[in-house]
């Protein structure tokens, strides 16, 4: 194949998350470093805040476009892409329709009932890799069924890639320290991801930039709050505490590499800060997380705590103490160092038999 290929990314889109967006931007990123000269676009619902800034091309359609099922194979019937990304995305019939338009296909799992929904025998038959991006120990193991009805099929089993990030780079590094008056390893990192959650009537991050200011009046610490893209306000002023509107995946990614600490959400973030070896603690933001964040505080890898102010305060306390800074070092030391963007960049190589061509 020619060292250009076309690629479509379809995540899911909407006006309360964005870590599907926020990946599948980690994954165009890294294909446009190896391969420059690709063509990246993508498909986004209209109403989520973060379309507007999406550095690729973009086709908007006004839902997420799993529900727009005729919409996005008009799409790929145009486009004729090489690969299409489904990032929890996607009906059957828009699998269907991209593996007979002769993409090659991908879909991405984040938690069970969306992995087993890919692996049902219509999707799978159309999928040609299916990427589970959570750690094992998060998500589990397949079951015995799910693999002999794969192998009857010839469809190849889930590959668990794990966290999907970029390395932080050096360079950025400095460079954003400087923009934001920042020491390395002298601050706190806040994010509750996209910036549109709601906890009841408040939103998560107002609650997060409480607890900021707060932690800093006790301890002196610099704070900084990365309220996300679908925050529908203007920014607070806080004492000791830097905000920020909103950050491409790899600025974050270095600004939390070189913070102290972090206070994430249970999403994306929260694998990355732990794969990235960051002492956190992980608040739940939405339904999905409370289980990813208890397997994590079994480990040993976070700590945990209700969306409340006084024990999120209590909890960023803790995280300080020498002796737990210690103890999630170690256990995060034992876990395997993270190739998720590694994995997905060869498994792209083998479908679009591109090995060797940069």
């Amino acid at each position: 194949m020619s060292v250009a290929p076309k690629f479509l990314f379809v995540p899911v889109s909407c006006e309360e998350g964005i870590g599907e967006y926020m990946r599948s931007t980690i994954v165009a990123d890294e294909i446009m470093q190896r391969w420059p000269q690709a063509q990246v676009e993508f498909v986004l619902n209209s109403r989520a805040p973060y379309a507007k800034h999406c550095p690729y091309p973009t086709h908007l359609v006004n839902d997420t476009p799993t529900k727009r099922v005729k919409e996005v194979n008009q799409l790929v019937s145009q486009l004729k892409p090489d690969l299409v990304i489904f990032d929890a995305a996607g009906r059957k019939a828009q699998l269907k329709h991209a593996n007979r338009s002769g993409a090659k296909v991908v879909f991405i799992s984040q938690h069970r009932r969306k992995r087993a929904r890919g692996m049902k025998l219509e999707r799978a038959l159309v999928t040609d890799s299916h990427w589970v991006v959570q750690p094992e120990f998060v998500i589990g193991d397949i079951s015995r069924f799910d693999r002999f009805k794969l192998n009857l099929i010839n469809r190849a089993e889930p590959i668990f890639t794990g966290s999907i990030f970029a390395r932080p780079d050096s360079a950025l590094q400095q460079a954003l320290q400087k923009t934001y008056g920042l020491e390395p390893k002298g601050y706190l990192l806040y994010s509750t991801g996209s910036g549109g959650h709601y906890i009841g009537s408040t939103l998560a991050a107002e609650r997060f930039a409480q607890v900021a200011q707060a932690c800093y009046r006790k301890t002196g610490i610099p704070c900084v709050m990365v309220f996300g893209p679908n925050y529908p306000k203007d920014l607070p002023q806080l004492e000791g505490v830097v905000a920020i509107e909103r950050l491409s995946s790899l600025e974050f990614i270095n600004l939390l590499d070189s913070a102290a600490g972090a206070v994430l959400s249970g999403g994306d973030t929260l694998l990355q800060a732990i794969a990235l070896k960051v002492p956190t603690l992980a608040v739940a933001v939405s339904k999905d997380q409370p289980k990813r964040i208890q397997r994590c505080v079994q480990r040993g890898l976070a700590l945990s705590c209700d969306i409340e102010l006084d024990a999120m305060c209590a909890q960023v306390q803790s995280l300080l103490e020498p002796k737990t800074v210690q103890q999630l070092g170690a256990n995060m030391d034992r876990e395997a160092e993270a190739k998720g963007l590694d994995i997905c960049m060869a498994e792209i190589e083998r479908l679009l038999g591109l090995t060797g061509e940069r």
